[in-house]
């Protein structure tokens, strides 16, 4: 699904130039559940926001299904970012004072199809929060909160999830809720890729990429991998 190679990244402000990312090699192939590790600074985040069309890299090649996307336009990447990536980050990103409803519809604001409207509540049903479709996002959890993301992410039915420390604002127990949706959507052939700094949160992947100083250190199979069902109860 996704190849990078040789891929660069770095940023310049008032011709300060800051290098991000070295010579980064990676493969992610479909139905994956892979998990970036690595501490702060070492560009695990850079390297998600360029796999999924929030950043552009400097050098280098980067293949998503195929086609070379290293170059696209910025009105091109919000297209791919729209229709093929669905994102959940450790903020939420929610709109205050606007209902779950509304706010997993968001990707499709400009659809008004009937088919594309009922994909929210089948999104919103994903996360087992239709009791909650009415709510404000302010009247609700962290973890629920969360769970409205990751509808919103899925409501386009992207090829890709990217989730960006999903569990870093929650208590335990709705962490563990959090990466057992995760674990289920992954269960029925989506793609995750989980970027985080959390050992516990990692295990849950089939796969993890340690980083190190913008350079990939480690690439192995989980062998420690904790599975979950998704009422969060351990397998």
């Amino acid at each position: 699904m996704i190849e990078v190679k040789d891929l660069y990244k770095e940023f310049v402000n008032d011709e300060v130039v800051t290098k991000v990312l070295f010579g980064v090699n990676l493969k992610i192939d479909k139905g994956e559940f892979m998990a970036i590790m690595g501490p702060s600074g070492s560009g695990k985040s850079t390297l998600m926001h360029i796999l999924g069309f929030l950043d552009t890299l400097t050098k280098g090649k980067f293949l998503f299904n195929g086609e070379d996307v290293s170059d696209l336009d910025d009105d091109t990447l919000a297209l791919y970012r729209n229709k093929r990536v669905g994102f959940v980050f450790q903020s939420f990103n929610l709109l205050p004072k606007t209902s779950v409803w509304d706010n997993v519809r968001l990707p499709l604001l400009y659809n008004r199809d009937e088919v594309y409207l009922k994909a929210v509540d089948r999104a919103i049903a994903s996360v087992g929060l239709e009791h909650r479709s009415k709510y404000l996002s302010n009247q609700l959890s962290g973890g629920e909160k969360q769970r409205v993301a990751i509808a919103r992410a899925l409501v386009n039915k992207p090829d890709i999830i990217f989730a960006d420390e999903p569990t870093g604002n929650l208590d335990s127990k709705s962490g563990v809720q959090i990466m057992s949706i995760l674990e289920k959507l992954n269960e029925e052939g989506k793609t995750v890729v989980l970027v985080t700094h959390e050992s516990t949160t990692a295990k849950y992947a089939k796969r993890i990429v340690k980083m190190m100083d913008g350079k990939i250190i480690d690439d192995s199979k989980n062998i420690e991998r904790t599975a979950v069902n998704f009422d969060g109860k351990l397998k």
